[in-house]
């Protein structure tokens, strides 16, 4: 098995990593970059990812950065063969590509827009208002997804689930409407319960 390392900094972008290996028992060493003190400036840690960012992983010494890469890599790298992600060439692994880059992209645009009036300290200003709108119009398009089965591929718990969820329960943390979404809401503190999302030390 590939000698895998992730470089993180706890209840930041890198914690859904660290939860996806941990739910698909990933054996990996991790490696704490204080983003505190800037330790992710370092030329060392600028030579894995240029960015100086967490989280960042290498294997076997080579490195790969961005969050949504890491997790799809690894859901295809280890876990089709453990049900956790469905297998190419299937509808289903069209859809948990699909929902996957929904969240980090189409969501997290909306939800870059809400944190950055929250920093502003304007959050009820026209951008973040709008923000506001957009992310609850796109919360109705996940309701309508989720009422169909319980997860979001289908009768069964997938990585998809955890890679939406985490982008979904960082949006509720700064303020997003997920409260007013019953069915995401019933989802999301079922994803949020389970043990491989409870590591954040």
């Amino acid at each position: 098995m590939s000698h895998i390392v992730l470089y993180w900094h706890p209840m930041s972008s890198a914690t859904p990593v660290a939860c996806a290996l941990a739910e698909l028992g990933v054996p990996h060493e991790r490696v704490k970059v204080d983003i505190t003190t800037g330790e992710q400036r370092r030329p060392d840690f600028l030579a894995l990812n240029p960015n100086g960012k967490v989280p960042t992983l290498t294997v076997d010494g080579a490195p790969m950065f961005e969050a949504l890469a890491i997790e799809l890599w690894l859901g295809h790298t280890y876990g089709v063969q453990s049900g956790l992600w469905p297998a190419g060439g299937t509808p289903e692994h069209l859809q948990a590509m699909s929902w996957s880059t929904w969240s980090y992209v189409t969501y997290g645009a909306q939800v870059f827009r809400l944190q950055a009036a929250k920093d502003m300290g304007t959050p009820d200003d026209a951008h973040g208002t709008a923000a506001h709108k957009a992310i609850d119009e796109l919360l109705t398009v996940l309701d309508g997804r989720l009422s169909q089965k319980p997860w979001l591929l289908g009768d069964a718990y997938t990585l998809a689930d955890l890679i939406v969820a985490s982008v979904i329960g960082y949006s509720a943390y700064i303020g997003a409407p997920v409260p007013e979404h019953p069915t995401t809401l019933a989802w999301l503190q079922k994803v949020q319960a389970r043990p491989s999302m409870q590591i954040d030390a």
